[in-house]
């Protein structure tokens, strides 16, 4: 049974895209976050997840955002700040009919509004969806 649940939680890491030695930075912890989760990226990656006060340039943003977290355009530049180039930033909402649920639309404004793509949605646990968003591709000008 163990076996079953440590490859469900390694699942999530792989479906998130995480690979062992990413740097992953999570912002917006708070009580209700998905710790199941947490921990099966942290073993994915072989090390802490830095918390939103660090520094260093990261593969990854979990950015938990709940809707009474503020505007999520603030906060989807905040999240850049630190990425790396080819980086990943990975809204983690609470699922309709959740406390805090986030109405996809206004998902979809705020990371058309901070210059961002959305490029797929996953469900991470039963609380929680995460969408994932990337800066979009730099369009080659044809001569």
């Amino acid at each position: 049974m163990v076996a079953a649940e440590d490859a469900g939680k390694a699942g999530v890491a792989d479906r998130l895209g995480i690979e062992p030695g990413n740097v992953v930075q999570e912002i917006g912890w708070d009580e209700d976050v998905d710790d199941d989760l947490r921990v099966a990226i942290e073993e994915r990656i072989g090390g802490d997840l830095l918390d939103e006060d660090a520094d260093d340039v990261v593969d990854v943003v979990l950015l938990w955002w709940r809707d009474e977290d503020g505007d999520l355009v603030d906060g989807l530049v905040d999240a850049t700040t630190p990425l790396a180039e080819d980086g990943v930033i990975w809204v983690l909402t609470p699922k309709t009919g959740r406390s805090g649920y986030v109405e996809p639309s206004d998902i979809a404004e705020a990371v058309s509004t901070a210059g961002l793509a959305q490029t797929s949605n996953i469900n991470v646990s039963a609380d929680w969806s995460a969408t994932r968003l990337v800066a979009p591709k730099s369009v080659k000008v044809k001569r």
